[in-house]
Formats: structure tokens, C-alpha cells, sequence
């Protein structure tokens, strides 16, 4: 027997139907809800079948227990409350299951053939005999060997997704965890159910705790603690902590546990004993993040402490000639800012949008170019790096790629003992930098290096854990050039305008009530009360009035920024609404399901996390050029021209994009960007996320919501305070 999946009978279910699969006409991985048309035993016709069942194929036997029930629209039905599946038993269900497709290398001409020549045997051939499959024409050394493993494959694949299913465990994982653990994923997951949490992205801690309390794990057993601990501590890392109080850390993992302080106490005991977890000034950090910490400051530390070595020059002379290249004189700020640039060896620019980042860094790049320095340009996303490439005229890199990523636990190519070449260093949309990105990048540069940051650091920090640039200009190690000024190629735009209203603390007159009514040109509010009134306007706006007035695409151009995933404005519903707006389904339309998330032909899509095998990054926007169903995947073109295939199984790593959240935007320009903002979404109402989600705005920027909710998000400038000791470090003597 293969298995059996499905769920509880909520009360005695009397009637049982045996016989085999002909057909199956529709199954969920995502669920195991299935359709199946199935030859009952003793009668003639098919009947259909509906439950739940882990991976169900043509031809094999089935037992299912439920009851008959008349539908409407598709006539009898048996529902079953739990179905069993077996091999199939006769010659003509063998047949059919093995020319389902499920097997590498058989179709049904092969199928027919094995059967005809090993009839009821051919299972327990393909098993222990394989030599023998080349007894039947046309199989030769090669096809049986794949026909071998294939099977072999097959068996395994589907042992593990029975036993998830029965566990809890979407069926679509199965594949993952396969290629993950091999042909011994089950014993390793009886052995330790929480190491599904730390080594597969998707599942998470809940789903491993609900599988080891069904293999008998009790809630006070050490594993058990010591993982909710690990989680509780990752899921801060997740939130941008690098660490987290001791106290803090502690409480969480008994309200998730459910355990009294002492049991956690002590399992967090051992996890530091053990050197899992590390404490320093009260905080307990993963290792990793500890030691990142600390090698960033003292790599930052002792590069900032040696001076600039680039070749001898007149500043002032320098600065006259760079004026008379661009055609324009320097503000005193740009001059003062690229000045600094030519005499240090580490120095951060920052500013808002319009102040002249951009100004700055291509006079500073142009006059040591012209001395024969060559700089090496970076960002840490693909988006950044090309707008980085088109405003200098000079190659830009991700980090990622330019440090030559190896994926897995290879890590970087790039390091100390393989260290980057170049005099200078430039990293773009600084802000974006992470812990683990920042330690990575400064111990693979040269010894002699020089390194510019450049960002805002008034915009959103890092979806990875830390504040490295804010906590490198709070920390006074490194000269700073801040840009507050608007330049006259900015000034006329509303979009910058507000934007510094906003840091600033002010409201922009387009959202307050008491001002003079704003007629701007590129920054526009419209007010709607009610979310789902904002919904419909929002659609509407995407849809029709934007594209109409502007000429703009409303796939290509048009950026929806939410705070937040959940609610009639959160990312999941807008995007359902989006997609049937602007991509409905017709007739043919073929559409697959998973995590959550539908995807038709033509649908706007994002990467989640990056994938160094696809050579997609977190962040990358693309569209679904196509989706096969022999065998299943999703091919993606993404907007660089680099394509991507995905099976079902990998679709987690994807998300509809049309629209997004305002964290997975930065770094990234949209030429027009509509946001609604309402009082339901006060958990994230804060200044910073409102600017970063204007700011991405180049031509267009329209807010759809509420006045107060704008308000409330101006006057929050607090932000949520991460964990972290960098700034300390930094500043230490």
C-alpha cells in the first residue's frame, strides 16, 4: 500500500467504495482535494470521487469512505471523508498507471508492451530484475537505466508526500524537501521534525511542531524548546533584528511555546553552552550575525583610520574643471560634497530625492577617472544597479554578483583570501544594506581600498537585519555629506517636494484639509473613506484613468505600493482585483494555484528570494510568459530579458506584482506609483514607509484613501527600533 491521506470524519460515515482510478480529473497539491473518475469494483461506469489525497494516478486501487450526495450541477457524487490508494491490481489499472506519465520514460506504448510481456510481475521487475526491461523492443541499457531511476524517484517522492500530507504539510513541497533530503527525508524528519524549519524556506515553525507532536514529541521536550527558541530568534532576524534581550527573547518563546520561563531558561542555557546562540551586552544573537557585527566595525574601523591614497590634485582646480564638464556651477553643498569625496577614504553621501546624489558622484567619478582611478560601481539590487549604470555611464554591479556568489554554503568567491580588485568602491541605495551584505562586502575589499556609501537613510531600512548606514553616519566614525537642498531641475516637481514635506514632518497640501487646494501636476490625492470604495478606485485608476490621461501601460508603468499583505487594501486581495482587471481569464486561459497565489499567462510577477541556480534576486519584476502543463512549470521573463523556469513546487518563490509592498520596492523607480493609505493599515502608518513609497514615483504619484490616515503616518517618525550593537562598535574608542 502507498498510503492513505485526507482528513477526520466529524461523525461515522457507513457506506465504502473500492475500485480503481480512471481519470484523475482535477487534484490541489496545494490541499490534496481531488476529482477522480473511478471504476467502482462489480460495476460497469465510472462514478466520481471527491476528498482528499496526497498524489493519486491513473490505475490504482483506491478504498474511500464517505457518503453519496446529489449535486446540482454535477449529478451523484461520492464525498469521501478518507480515501486509501494502493497498486493497481489488474493488468488493465497497471497499464494505465504506468502510461499516466508518472514514470520517466514510459507513455502507454510502453506500458502496454511491459504489461503484455511481465503482466502482474512488472512492478517487482522494475524493482529488483531491471535487467530485464531490455527483453521488450525497443528498451535498451539506456532507457532501462532511466526507467530504473525514474521509478525509483517516483516511489520515493510519493512516500514522502503521503507522509506530509498525513502530517499536515502541503503536497506541493514534496518535490523540495526530496531534493533537499534525498531518499532519506522521512527518516529525517521522524528524526528531527524542526529542521524542516530551518532548512526549507516556506515551512515554518508551526508546521514542524504540529508534525513532531504527531510523531509523540511532548511541549516540554528539550528539541522542542530549543527550536522555539531558534525560531523566536530568527523570526526577530526576519523583522530586522540582529538580536534580541535576553528577557524579550524568553518571553516569546514561552508565549509561543506555551512552556513555563524556567524550561526556557534552561533550554536557552544549553543552546549557548553549546555555542548555538551567543550572548553579548545582553543581547543573544545567532553567531553568524555576532561575528558579522563585529568584523563590519572593525573592517569599517580600521579602513576609516587610513587616508585617502588617490593621485596628488588641486581640489579647487579640480572641482572648476568637473563644473566646466557638466556645463553648470556646483552648489556650495555639491562642492563641499565632492571635495570630501576626492580627500577621504571612507565617506557617506545622503539626501533625498532632487539634492544632487547623482550630480555629486558623477563630478567626483569624472575627475578621478581622469586621474586614472578606476572605480568599481554597486548596488544591492539588480534595479538600482542598472539606474546606477545609466546615470553614471560606468558598469554597476549587484553586490551579490560582484562579490561572485556561489549559493548554497559556498557563500562568496570574493573574500579576504580572494579579495576584489579596484582603488574605489561605490555602493548606491545604501540604505538597502544589510548586516550579513555590508560584512561580506568589506571583507573582500582590497586593503588599500577607498568606499563610498551613497542613500537616503531617511527612506525604509533594510529588509535584512540591521541599519548599517544609519548606524554609520550616528556613529561620527566617517565624514558625512548630507544634502538637503532642492536643485532647480527638481524644484517644479510636487513628487520631491512632498517628499521633503513629509521627512520634514509637515503635511503636503494636497493632504491637508485646512490648505488651499494643490493643483500639481505629478503628486495627486483622491479621497475615499471607505477601504472597499479606495479598492474599486484604486482598480479604477490602474485600469482606465491613469493609462488614458498619461498614456501609461498599466502593467509595465503602474506600481501599486500597500503597507501591508492583508486586508481589502493589503497586497493579496489588490493583486486578485488587479489580475482579473487587467489580465482576465477567457476561455482558454489556463491558470495554476499555489502558496495562496494564482498565476495566469501574462500576469505581473515578483521573485521572493533569490535563486543563484535561475540567477533571479529578490526583487526582480517580471511577467509569466507561459504555463506548461506537460510537465508543470511556469516560465517567467523578467524585465532584463532573463527568463526563469518554475515548477509548482517552487512557486513560492514568486508572488503576484501588480501591486507590492513599499518594502519590496526600494530600490526600485516605477514611473507611476499608487499607494492607498487608510487607518486600518495604523500598524504600519509611519513616515518613513510613506516617503520610501513616494519617492519610488518618477513621473506620477497618486495616495487614494484617507486624509487622517496620511496624517497619522506623517506625525509616526518613530519607526520600530532594531536590535542591533553596529553603531556602538563603530563608535567605540
Amino acid at each position: 500500500m502507498f498510503g492513505q491521506s485526507g482528513g477526520e470524519l466529524s461523525e461515522p460515515c457507513p457506506q465504502t467504495l473500492r475500485g480503481s482510478i480512471e481519470r484523475v480529473t482535477f487534484h490541489n497539491e496545494e490541499n490534496g482535494y481531488a476529482v477522480l473518475r473511478v471504476v467502482p469494483r462489480g460495476k460497469r461506469g465510472p462514478v466520481t470521487v471527491v476528498g482528499r489525497i496526497a498524489a493519486p494516478n491513473a490505475g490504482e486501487e483506491i478504498v474511500a469512505s464517505g457518503e453519496w450526495h446529489d449535486d446540482e450541477r454535477f449529478g451523484a457524487q461520492f464525498r469521501a471523508a478518507e480515501i486509501t490508494s494502493s497498486e493497481p491490481g489488474s493488468l488493465e489499472g497497471i497499464e494505465r498507471y504506468l502510461g499516466s506519465g508518472l514514470v520517466e520514460g514510459i507513455g502507454p506504448v510502453y506500458a502496454k508492451k511491459l504489461v503484455e510481456h511481465f503482466g502482474a510481475e512488472v512492478f517487482d521487475v522494475i524493482d529488483h530484475r531491471s535487467k530485464r526491461l531490455e527483453e521488450v523492443e525497443g528498451i535498451g541499457a539506456k532507457r532501462r537505466k532511466e526507467i530504473k531511476a525514474a521509478w525509483a524517484k517516483q516511489k520515493a517522492v510519493r512516500q514522502i508526500m503521503v507522509f506530509l500530507h498525513q502530517h499536515g504539510i502541503s503536497t506541493a513541497r514534496a518535490v523540495r524537501i526530496y531534493k533537499t533530503y534525498g531518499d532519506s527525508a522521512i527518516d529525517k524528519v521522524k528524526a528531527d521534525p524542526y529542521r524542516l524549519a530551518r532548512d526549507l524556506h516556506g515551512v515554518g515553525f508551526k508546521t514542524a511542531d504540529a508534525i513532531a507532536a504527531k510523531l509523540g514529541v511532548s511541549g516540554a521536550a528539550g528539541t522542542r524548546v530549543e527550536a522555539g527558541l531558534d525560531h523566536c530568534l530568527e523570526a526577530a532576524v526576519g523583522a530586522g533584528h540582529c538580536a534580541l534581550p535576553e528577557a524579550e527573547l524568553l518571553a516569546s518563546a514561552t508565549e509561543l511555546l506555551g512552556v513555563e520561563g524556567g524550561v526556557a531558561a534552561e533550554a536557552l542555557a544549553r543552546l549557548l553552552g553549546a555555542g548555538r546562540l551567543e550572548r553579548d551586552g545582553g543581547l543573544i544573537y545567532p553567531p553568524r550575525l555576532l561575528e558579522a557585527e563585529r568584523e563590519l566595525a572593525a573592517r569599517l574601523r580600521a579602513l576609516a583610520a587610513a587616508a585617502a591614497s588617490h593621485p596628488a590634485l588641486d581640489v579647487e582646480k579640480a572641482l572648476a574643471w568637473a563644473e566646466r564638464k557638466v556645463g553648470y556651477p556646483l552648489a556650495p553643498g555639491q562642492r563641499a560634497a565632492v571635495a570630501s569625496a576626492l580627500r577621504e577614504r571612507v565617506l557617506v553621501i545622503t539626501g533625498g530625492p532632487g539634492v544632487g546624489k547623482t550630480t555629486i558622484l558623477n563630478a567626483a567619478l569624472r575627475i578621478l577617472r581622469a586621474k586614472g582611478v578606476q572605480p568599481v560601481l554597486c548596488a544591492p539590487t539588480g534595479r538600482a544597479a542598472k539606474r546606477m549604470a545609466e546615470s553614471t555611464g560606468i558598469e554597476a554591479k549587484t553586490v551579490h554578483r560582484l562579490l561572485e556568489f556561489q549559493g548554497g554554503a559556498e557563500g562568496f568567491a570574493r573574500d579576504a583570501a580572494r579579495p576584489l580588485e579596484g582603488e574605489l568602491f561605490v555602493v548606491d541605495e545604501a540604505s538597502m544594506l544589510d548586516l550579513p551584505l555590508a560584512a561580506a562586502l568589506l571583507r573582500a575589499l582590497p586593503g588599500d581600498a577607498h568606499l563610498w556609501f551613497v542613500g537616503d537613510v531617511d527612506q525604509l531600512p533594510s529588509v535584512g537585519p540591521g541599519c548599517v548606514l544609519a548606524d554609520l553616519i550616528d556613529s561620527g566614525l566617517v565624514p558625512v555629506a548630507r544634502l538637503d537642498e532642492i536643485f532647480r531641475q527638481s524644484g517644479s516637481s510636487r513628487i520631491v517636494r512632498a517628499a521633503h514635506e513629509i521627512n520634514s514632518g509637515r503635511l503636503p497640501p494636497e493632504l491637508d484639509e485646512a490648505a488651499p487646494p494643490a493643483r500639481g501636476t505629478d503628486f495627486f490625492f483622491i479621497e475615499r473613506d471607505d477601504p472597499e470604495a479606495a479598492a474599486d478606485t484604486l482598480v479604477k485608476l490602474v485600469r482606465d484613468r491613469l493609462p488614458g490621461r498619461f498614456g501609461l501601460d498599466p502593467i509595465g508603468d503602474i506600481q501599486v505600493l500597500a503597507p501591508m499583505h492583508r486586508g481589502v487594501l493589503g497586497t493579496a486581495a489588490l493583486n486578485r482585483r488587479l489580475g482579473d482587471a487587467l489580465n482576465p481569464a477567457h476561455e482558454a486561459t489556463f491558470e495554476i494555484e499555489r502558496f495562496g497565489a494564482r498565476y495566469r499567462a501574462g500576469d505581473k510577477v515578483i521573485a521572493l528570494r533569490n535563486n543563484y541556480e535561475k540567477e533571479t534576486f529578490n526583487g526582480d519584476i517580471g511577467r509569466v510568459a507561459e504555463i506548461g502543463t506537460d510537465p508543470g512549470r511556469v516560465r517567467v521573463e523578467f524585465d532584463d530579458g532573463r527568463g526563469a523556469d518554475y515548477e509548482p513546487g517552487e512557486l513560492d518563490e514568486l508572488a503576484p506584482a501588480y501591486a507590492i509592498t513599499v518594502h519590496k520596492s526600494q530600490g526600485s523607480e516605477f514611473p507611476c506609483v499608487v499607494v492607498p493609505i487608510v487607518s486600518q493599515q495604523y500598524a504600519l502608518l509611519r513616515r518613513n514607509l510613506l516617503y520610501t513609497a513616494i519617492t519610488r514615483g518618477k513621473r506620477i504619484v497618486v495616495l487614494v484613501g484617507q486624509r487622517r490616515a496620511a496624517a497619522m503616518a506623517v506625525r509616526n517618525a518613530e519607526g520600530r527600533e532594531r536590535h542591533r550593537q553596529l553603531r556602538e562598535r563603530l563608535a567605540s574608542d
